[in-house]
């Protein structure tokens, strides 16, 4: 088979090329067959020749092959597949990357920072920081700032001093706007800031593009991401579920609590909790007009509730309140506390879970961070603190918040400053899934995961204490047709005691199902209403039965008789069916102001009058004597009274 020869002489310098012209033979290709032999004057070329192979071939060495035995090679494969699980596993595990101690009499929270800064890796020692930000500029203002954690740097500053009432950065008065809470939308794009008159969005550059005006007066503000729903609680005591797709506000409930100045989400289920100035816990969703829990949790104002994402569903809660005091709960009963205990220090107190089930506690001038399991083990009746695993003082008063960074070891806590950043071992999830988060994604991914989101979007009906309702399969419709009938809400009613209380003769028709009320016949509704009345259950009766559509059946008739139609009429008029439920609604209707109502009052009331008025003036043309008009039904009483 023929092959061309390149030479590649190009390495060299012209110069050197040109005055090694004496080398070349011919110009530099020949064709050459299968035995190896070239066909023309052309020169074997040597080693020398070829100087890109003497260029690479000092830097160059060939790979080595293993001469190993075929089983030798499947032991290091299988012994390095044992070690990447064993890795997988010891990342898994509830104490992955937390502080280990050699020796029992040794305390983590006695490591100073400046020690676990200097034993981590370079990665992890960044997360330690020390960021300052320049205060608002004037009286009251407020200066917003987006940043950049990964990089370390601030993206956008917003000055919510500038502008008037209704326009310039926030639509903010001459006075000075303040900032009352933040938070970031479906992703690092946009940020929503609860100010003083409204919410309003802005996005990386910190220009604004939303106004909300139908939240008026908030004061904390959150985003539930599987669901695109950002709540807000106001002064006035309102929690509101925005739709930020479309703008639209979902649903709005008055707490009649007064106003909420701790509000957080479960993960999980994406439950609202709030925290009250009389010391209640409550749950909202936003298909209940009513909260779904309440408890009272402390004897002052609530100042900070939490949910542990690190179960899985959310079990735990954690609140705490000005009385001093740091409660955790257990929302799969909420039958007492599991854990209570004091905090020192002036100030409201803030509380976070990490995503490893690491509590961090804010209170005085410090950070106390709790390790499970100690946090959710029932102590008894002691109001003994869990044992500490790190403390950490700030210099900077007053302490406001703190934050925990997913998927790393760090703690963020806000000042009056800034922002303090301290590394806390174990408490971020070393592992984390690209598809629904991923720390290090790029903006094409970030465009993708944001049109999965939209596609993959849960309407807001489906919030509700227990998520796992949705796509359980219905077991009841299942064993209703194998086993016998299940009797609707109605017949659940008249169990043995009403039977034996109303007689044998009370009968309810049975169905396959349980029917939900919306389609239950009226009979059925009354009864679940406990207004069913069987009262009138006369043995000797004979036509006591109700209407063909309904399912009791009175008195001694049977199932396949029919009664009358006159036997019905008499019944009811009898029973003086719904003169009752008339009499209310005649006692309701004077209550109501309508023009048409009172005109048609008036009509009636002029009619009456004219039709009397027509009366007298044909007993006055009639000559006005008794004798000749028609008499009354007392005339002859008076007759009688002038003949005695």
């Amino acid at each position: 088979m023929d092959a061309l020869i390149a030479r590649a002489d190009a390495i060299k310098l012209l110069p050197q090329l040109k005055k090694g012209k004496d080398r070349e033979s011919g110009n530099g290709t020949a064709k050459a067959k299968g035995n190896g032999t070239t066909k023309g004057k052309s020169k074997e070329s040597t080693s020398n020749d070829d100087y890109t192979l003497q260029s690479i071939s000092s830097r160059a060495s060939v790979p080595k092959i293993s001469h190993r035995p075929p089983h030798a090679l499947n032991d290091s494969l299988s012994q390095t597949a044992l070690d990447t699980q064993q890795g997988l596993l010891a990342l898994a595990a509830d104490d992955a990357g937390s502080i280990q101690l050699t020796d029992p009499l040794e305390k983590t929270w006695r490591i100073s920072q400046d020690a676990i800064q200097s034993s981590v890796g370079g990665e992890a020692a960044r997360g330690r920081r020390e960021l300052t930000f320049r205060p608002g500029e004037g009286k009251g203002g407020t200066r917003v700032s987006s940043v950049d954690w990964l990089g370390g740097k601030v993206n956008s500053e917003v000055d919510l001093l500038a502008g008037s009432n209704f326009s310039g950065a926030g639509g903010n008065g001459a006075g000075g706007e303040c900032a009352r809470d933040v938070t970031f939308l479906q992703d690092q794009s946009f940020f929503a800031v609860a100010q003083k008159r409204n919410v309003y969005v802005y996005d990386r550059d910190g220009v604004e593009v939303h106004r909300l005006n139908n939240i008026v007066d908030p004061l904390r503000v959150d985003f539930l991401p599987w669901h695109w729903l950002l709540v807000a609680t106001t002064n006035t005591g309102h929690l509101s579920w925005t739709d930020t797709t479309t703008g639209t506000q979902v649903a709005v409930h008055r707490t009649k609590l007064g106003a909420s100045h701790s509000l957080t989400q479960n993960l999980h289920s994406a439950v609202t909790y709030l925290g009250h100035q009389n010391g209640c816990v409550t749950l909202w969703t936003p298909n209940l007009p009513k909260p779904a829990v309440q408890i009272l949790s402390h004897l002052g104002p609530v100042t900070s509730v939490s949910v542990n994402p690190h179960d899985g569903v959310g079990r735990y809660l954690a609140t705490a309140g000005r009385d001093g005091k740091v409660k955790v709960w257990d929302c799969r009963n909420w039958k007492g506390v599991v854990r209570e205990w004091s905090v020192r220090g002036a100030g409201d107190v803030e509380l976070e879970w990490s995503q490893k089930g690491y509590l961090g506690v804010l209170s005085g001038g410090s950070v106390n961070v709790y390790h499970p399991p100690h946090i959710i083990t029932s102590h008894g009746a002691s109001s003994a603190p869990p044992p500490l695993y790190l403390t950490h003082p700030v210099p900077h008063r007053p302490l406001t918040s703190l934050r925990f960074e997913p998927f790393s070891d760090v703690l963020a806590i806000g000042h009056n400053k800034g922002l303090t950043s301290i590394i806390v071992p174990g408490a971020g999830e070393p592992q984390f899934d690209s598809y629904e988060a991923d720390p290090f994604e790029s903006s094409k991914q970030r465009r993708e995961r944001e049109i999965k989101g939209l596609l993959d979007k849960i309407r807001p009906d489906l919030i509700t204490l227990d998520p796992s309702f949705v796509g359980k399969f219905d077991t009841s419709s299942v064993s209703a047709s194998s086993s016998s009938l299940v009797a609707t809400a109605a017949q659940s009613l008249l169990d043995k005691s009403d039977k034996a209380k109303w007689g044998a003769n009370v009968h309810v028709k049975q169905v396959g199902v349980d029917v939900p009320f919306a389609r239950m016949k009226r009979v059925e509704r009354l009864g679940v209403q406990g207004k069913l009345d069987l009262t009138e259950t006369a043995a000797g009766s004979e036509s006591d039965g109700s209407d063909s559509d309904g399912d009791v059946k009175m008195g001694g008739a049977d199932d396949g008789e029919r009664p009358s139609k006159k036997d019905d009429k008499e019944k009811k008029k009898l029973r003086g069916r719904n003169k009752s439920l008339k009499r209310y609604l005649r006692k309701q209707r004077k209550n109501v102001v309508d023009p048409q109502v009172l005109a048609v009052r008036a009509k009636v009331e002029r009619m009456r009058e004219e039709a009397k008025a027509r009366r007298l003036q044909a007993k006055q043309g009639s000559g006005g004597g008794e004798e000749n008009g028609r008499k009354s039904a007392l005339d002859r009483f008076r007759t009688g009274a002038g003949r005695r």
